[in-house]
């Protein structure tokens, strides 16, 4: 669980999210996950994570829950989710229970793949993207680029978690370039 209250002397803005990114193990959820709360700090937010991780290491589902804001517990309860990201198209029917009615869902998945009624959906098929960019691992990367490509869907903009991404992989050039072109291939995509 990470547990953060960001750093001092950074402006607080007044935040409140709750989402969910599921996957299967392998996937990079925690990856992101991370990302977003490193993200969420360095912006003077407070952040709660918590994941399960279920037989991830044999290709199970791993679910990560992610708290912006002024909350006391990490878990975010059914019906209370304001964003799913599904990095695999079966984790939205088994994840969507977590969506509160207007909450969205960002899915890696083919256009017409999911029929949703109540909340709004955005699909990317993000395997040939990350293919096509030379890392069938950025699927991840691809998926939070498409959720960042709407404003104000996250807490944060692109350009902070570009920003994080850059501190990670400081002193690692050709790793932070892989990373950045994959997340600008969700950014620039067609919604």
């Amino acid at each position: 669980m990470v547990k953060g209250k960001g750093q001092k002397g950074k402006s607080s803005i007044a935040i409140n999210q709750q989402l969910i990114i599921s996957g299967v193990g392998g996937q990079g959820v925690l990856f992101i996950t991370r990302l977003l709360a490193e993200t969420a700090i360095a912006l003077g937010l407070p952040v709660l994570t918590s994941e399960t991780h279920g037989m991830a290491q044999r290709g199970g589902i791993v679910i990560s829950h992610l708290k912006v804001g002024d909350y006391s517990s990490p878990l975010v309860r059914p019906g209370q989710a304001d964003g799913l990201i599904a990095l695999k198209l079966e984790c939205v029917a088994l994840h969507r229970h977590f969506l509160r009615k207007d909450g969205w869902i960002v899915a890696n998945a083919p256009a017409i793949s999911i029929v949703e009624d109540e909340n709004p959906v955005a699909t990317i098929d993000a395997d040939p993207i990350a293919l096509s960019i030379g890392d069938p691992r950025s699927v991840n990367l691809i998926l939070l680029g498409h959720a960042l490509a709407q404003p104000g869907r996250l807490f944060c903009s692109g350009a902070s978690i570009e920003e994080a991404i850059c501190r990670k992989s400081a002193g690692k050039k050709a790793r932070a370039e892989n990373a950045l072109t994959a997340l600008r291939g969700g950014l620039n995509a067609v919604i």
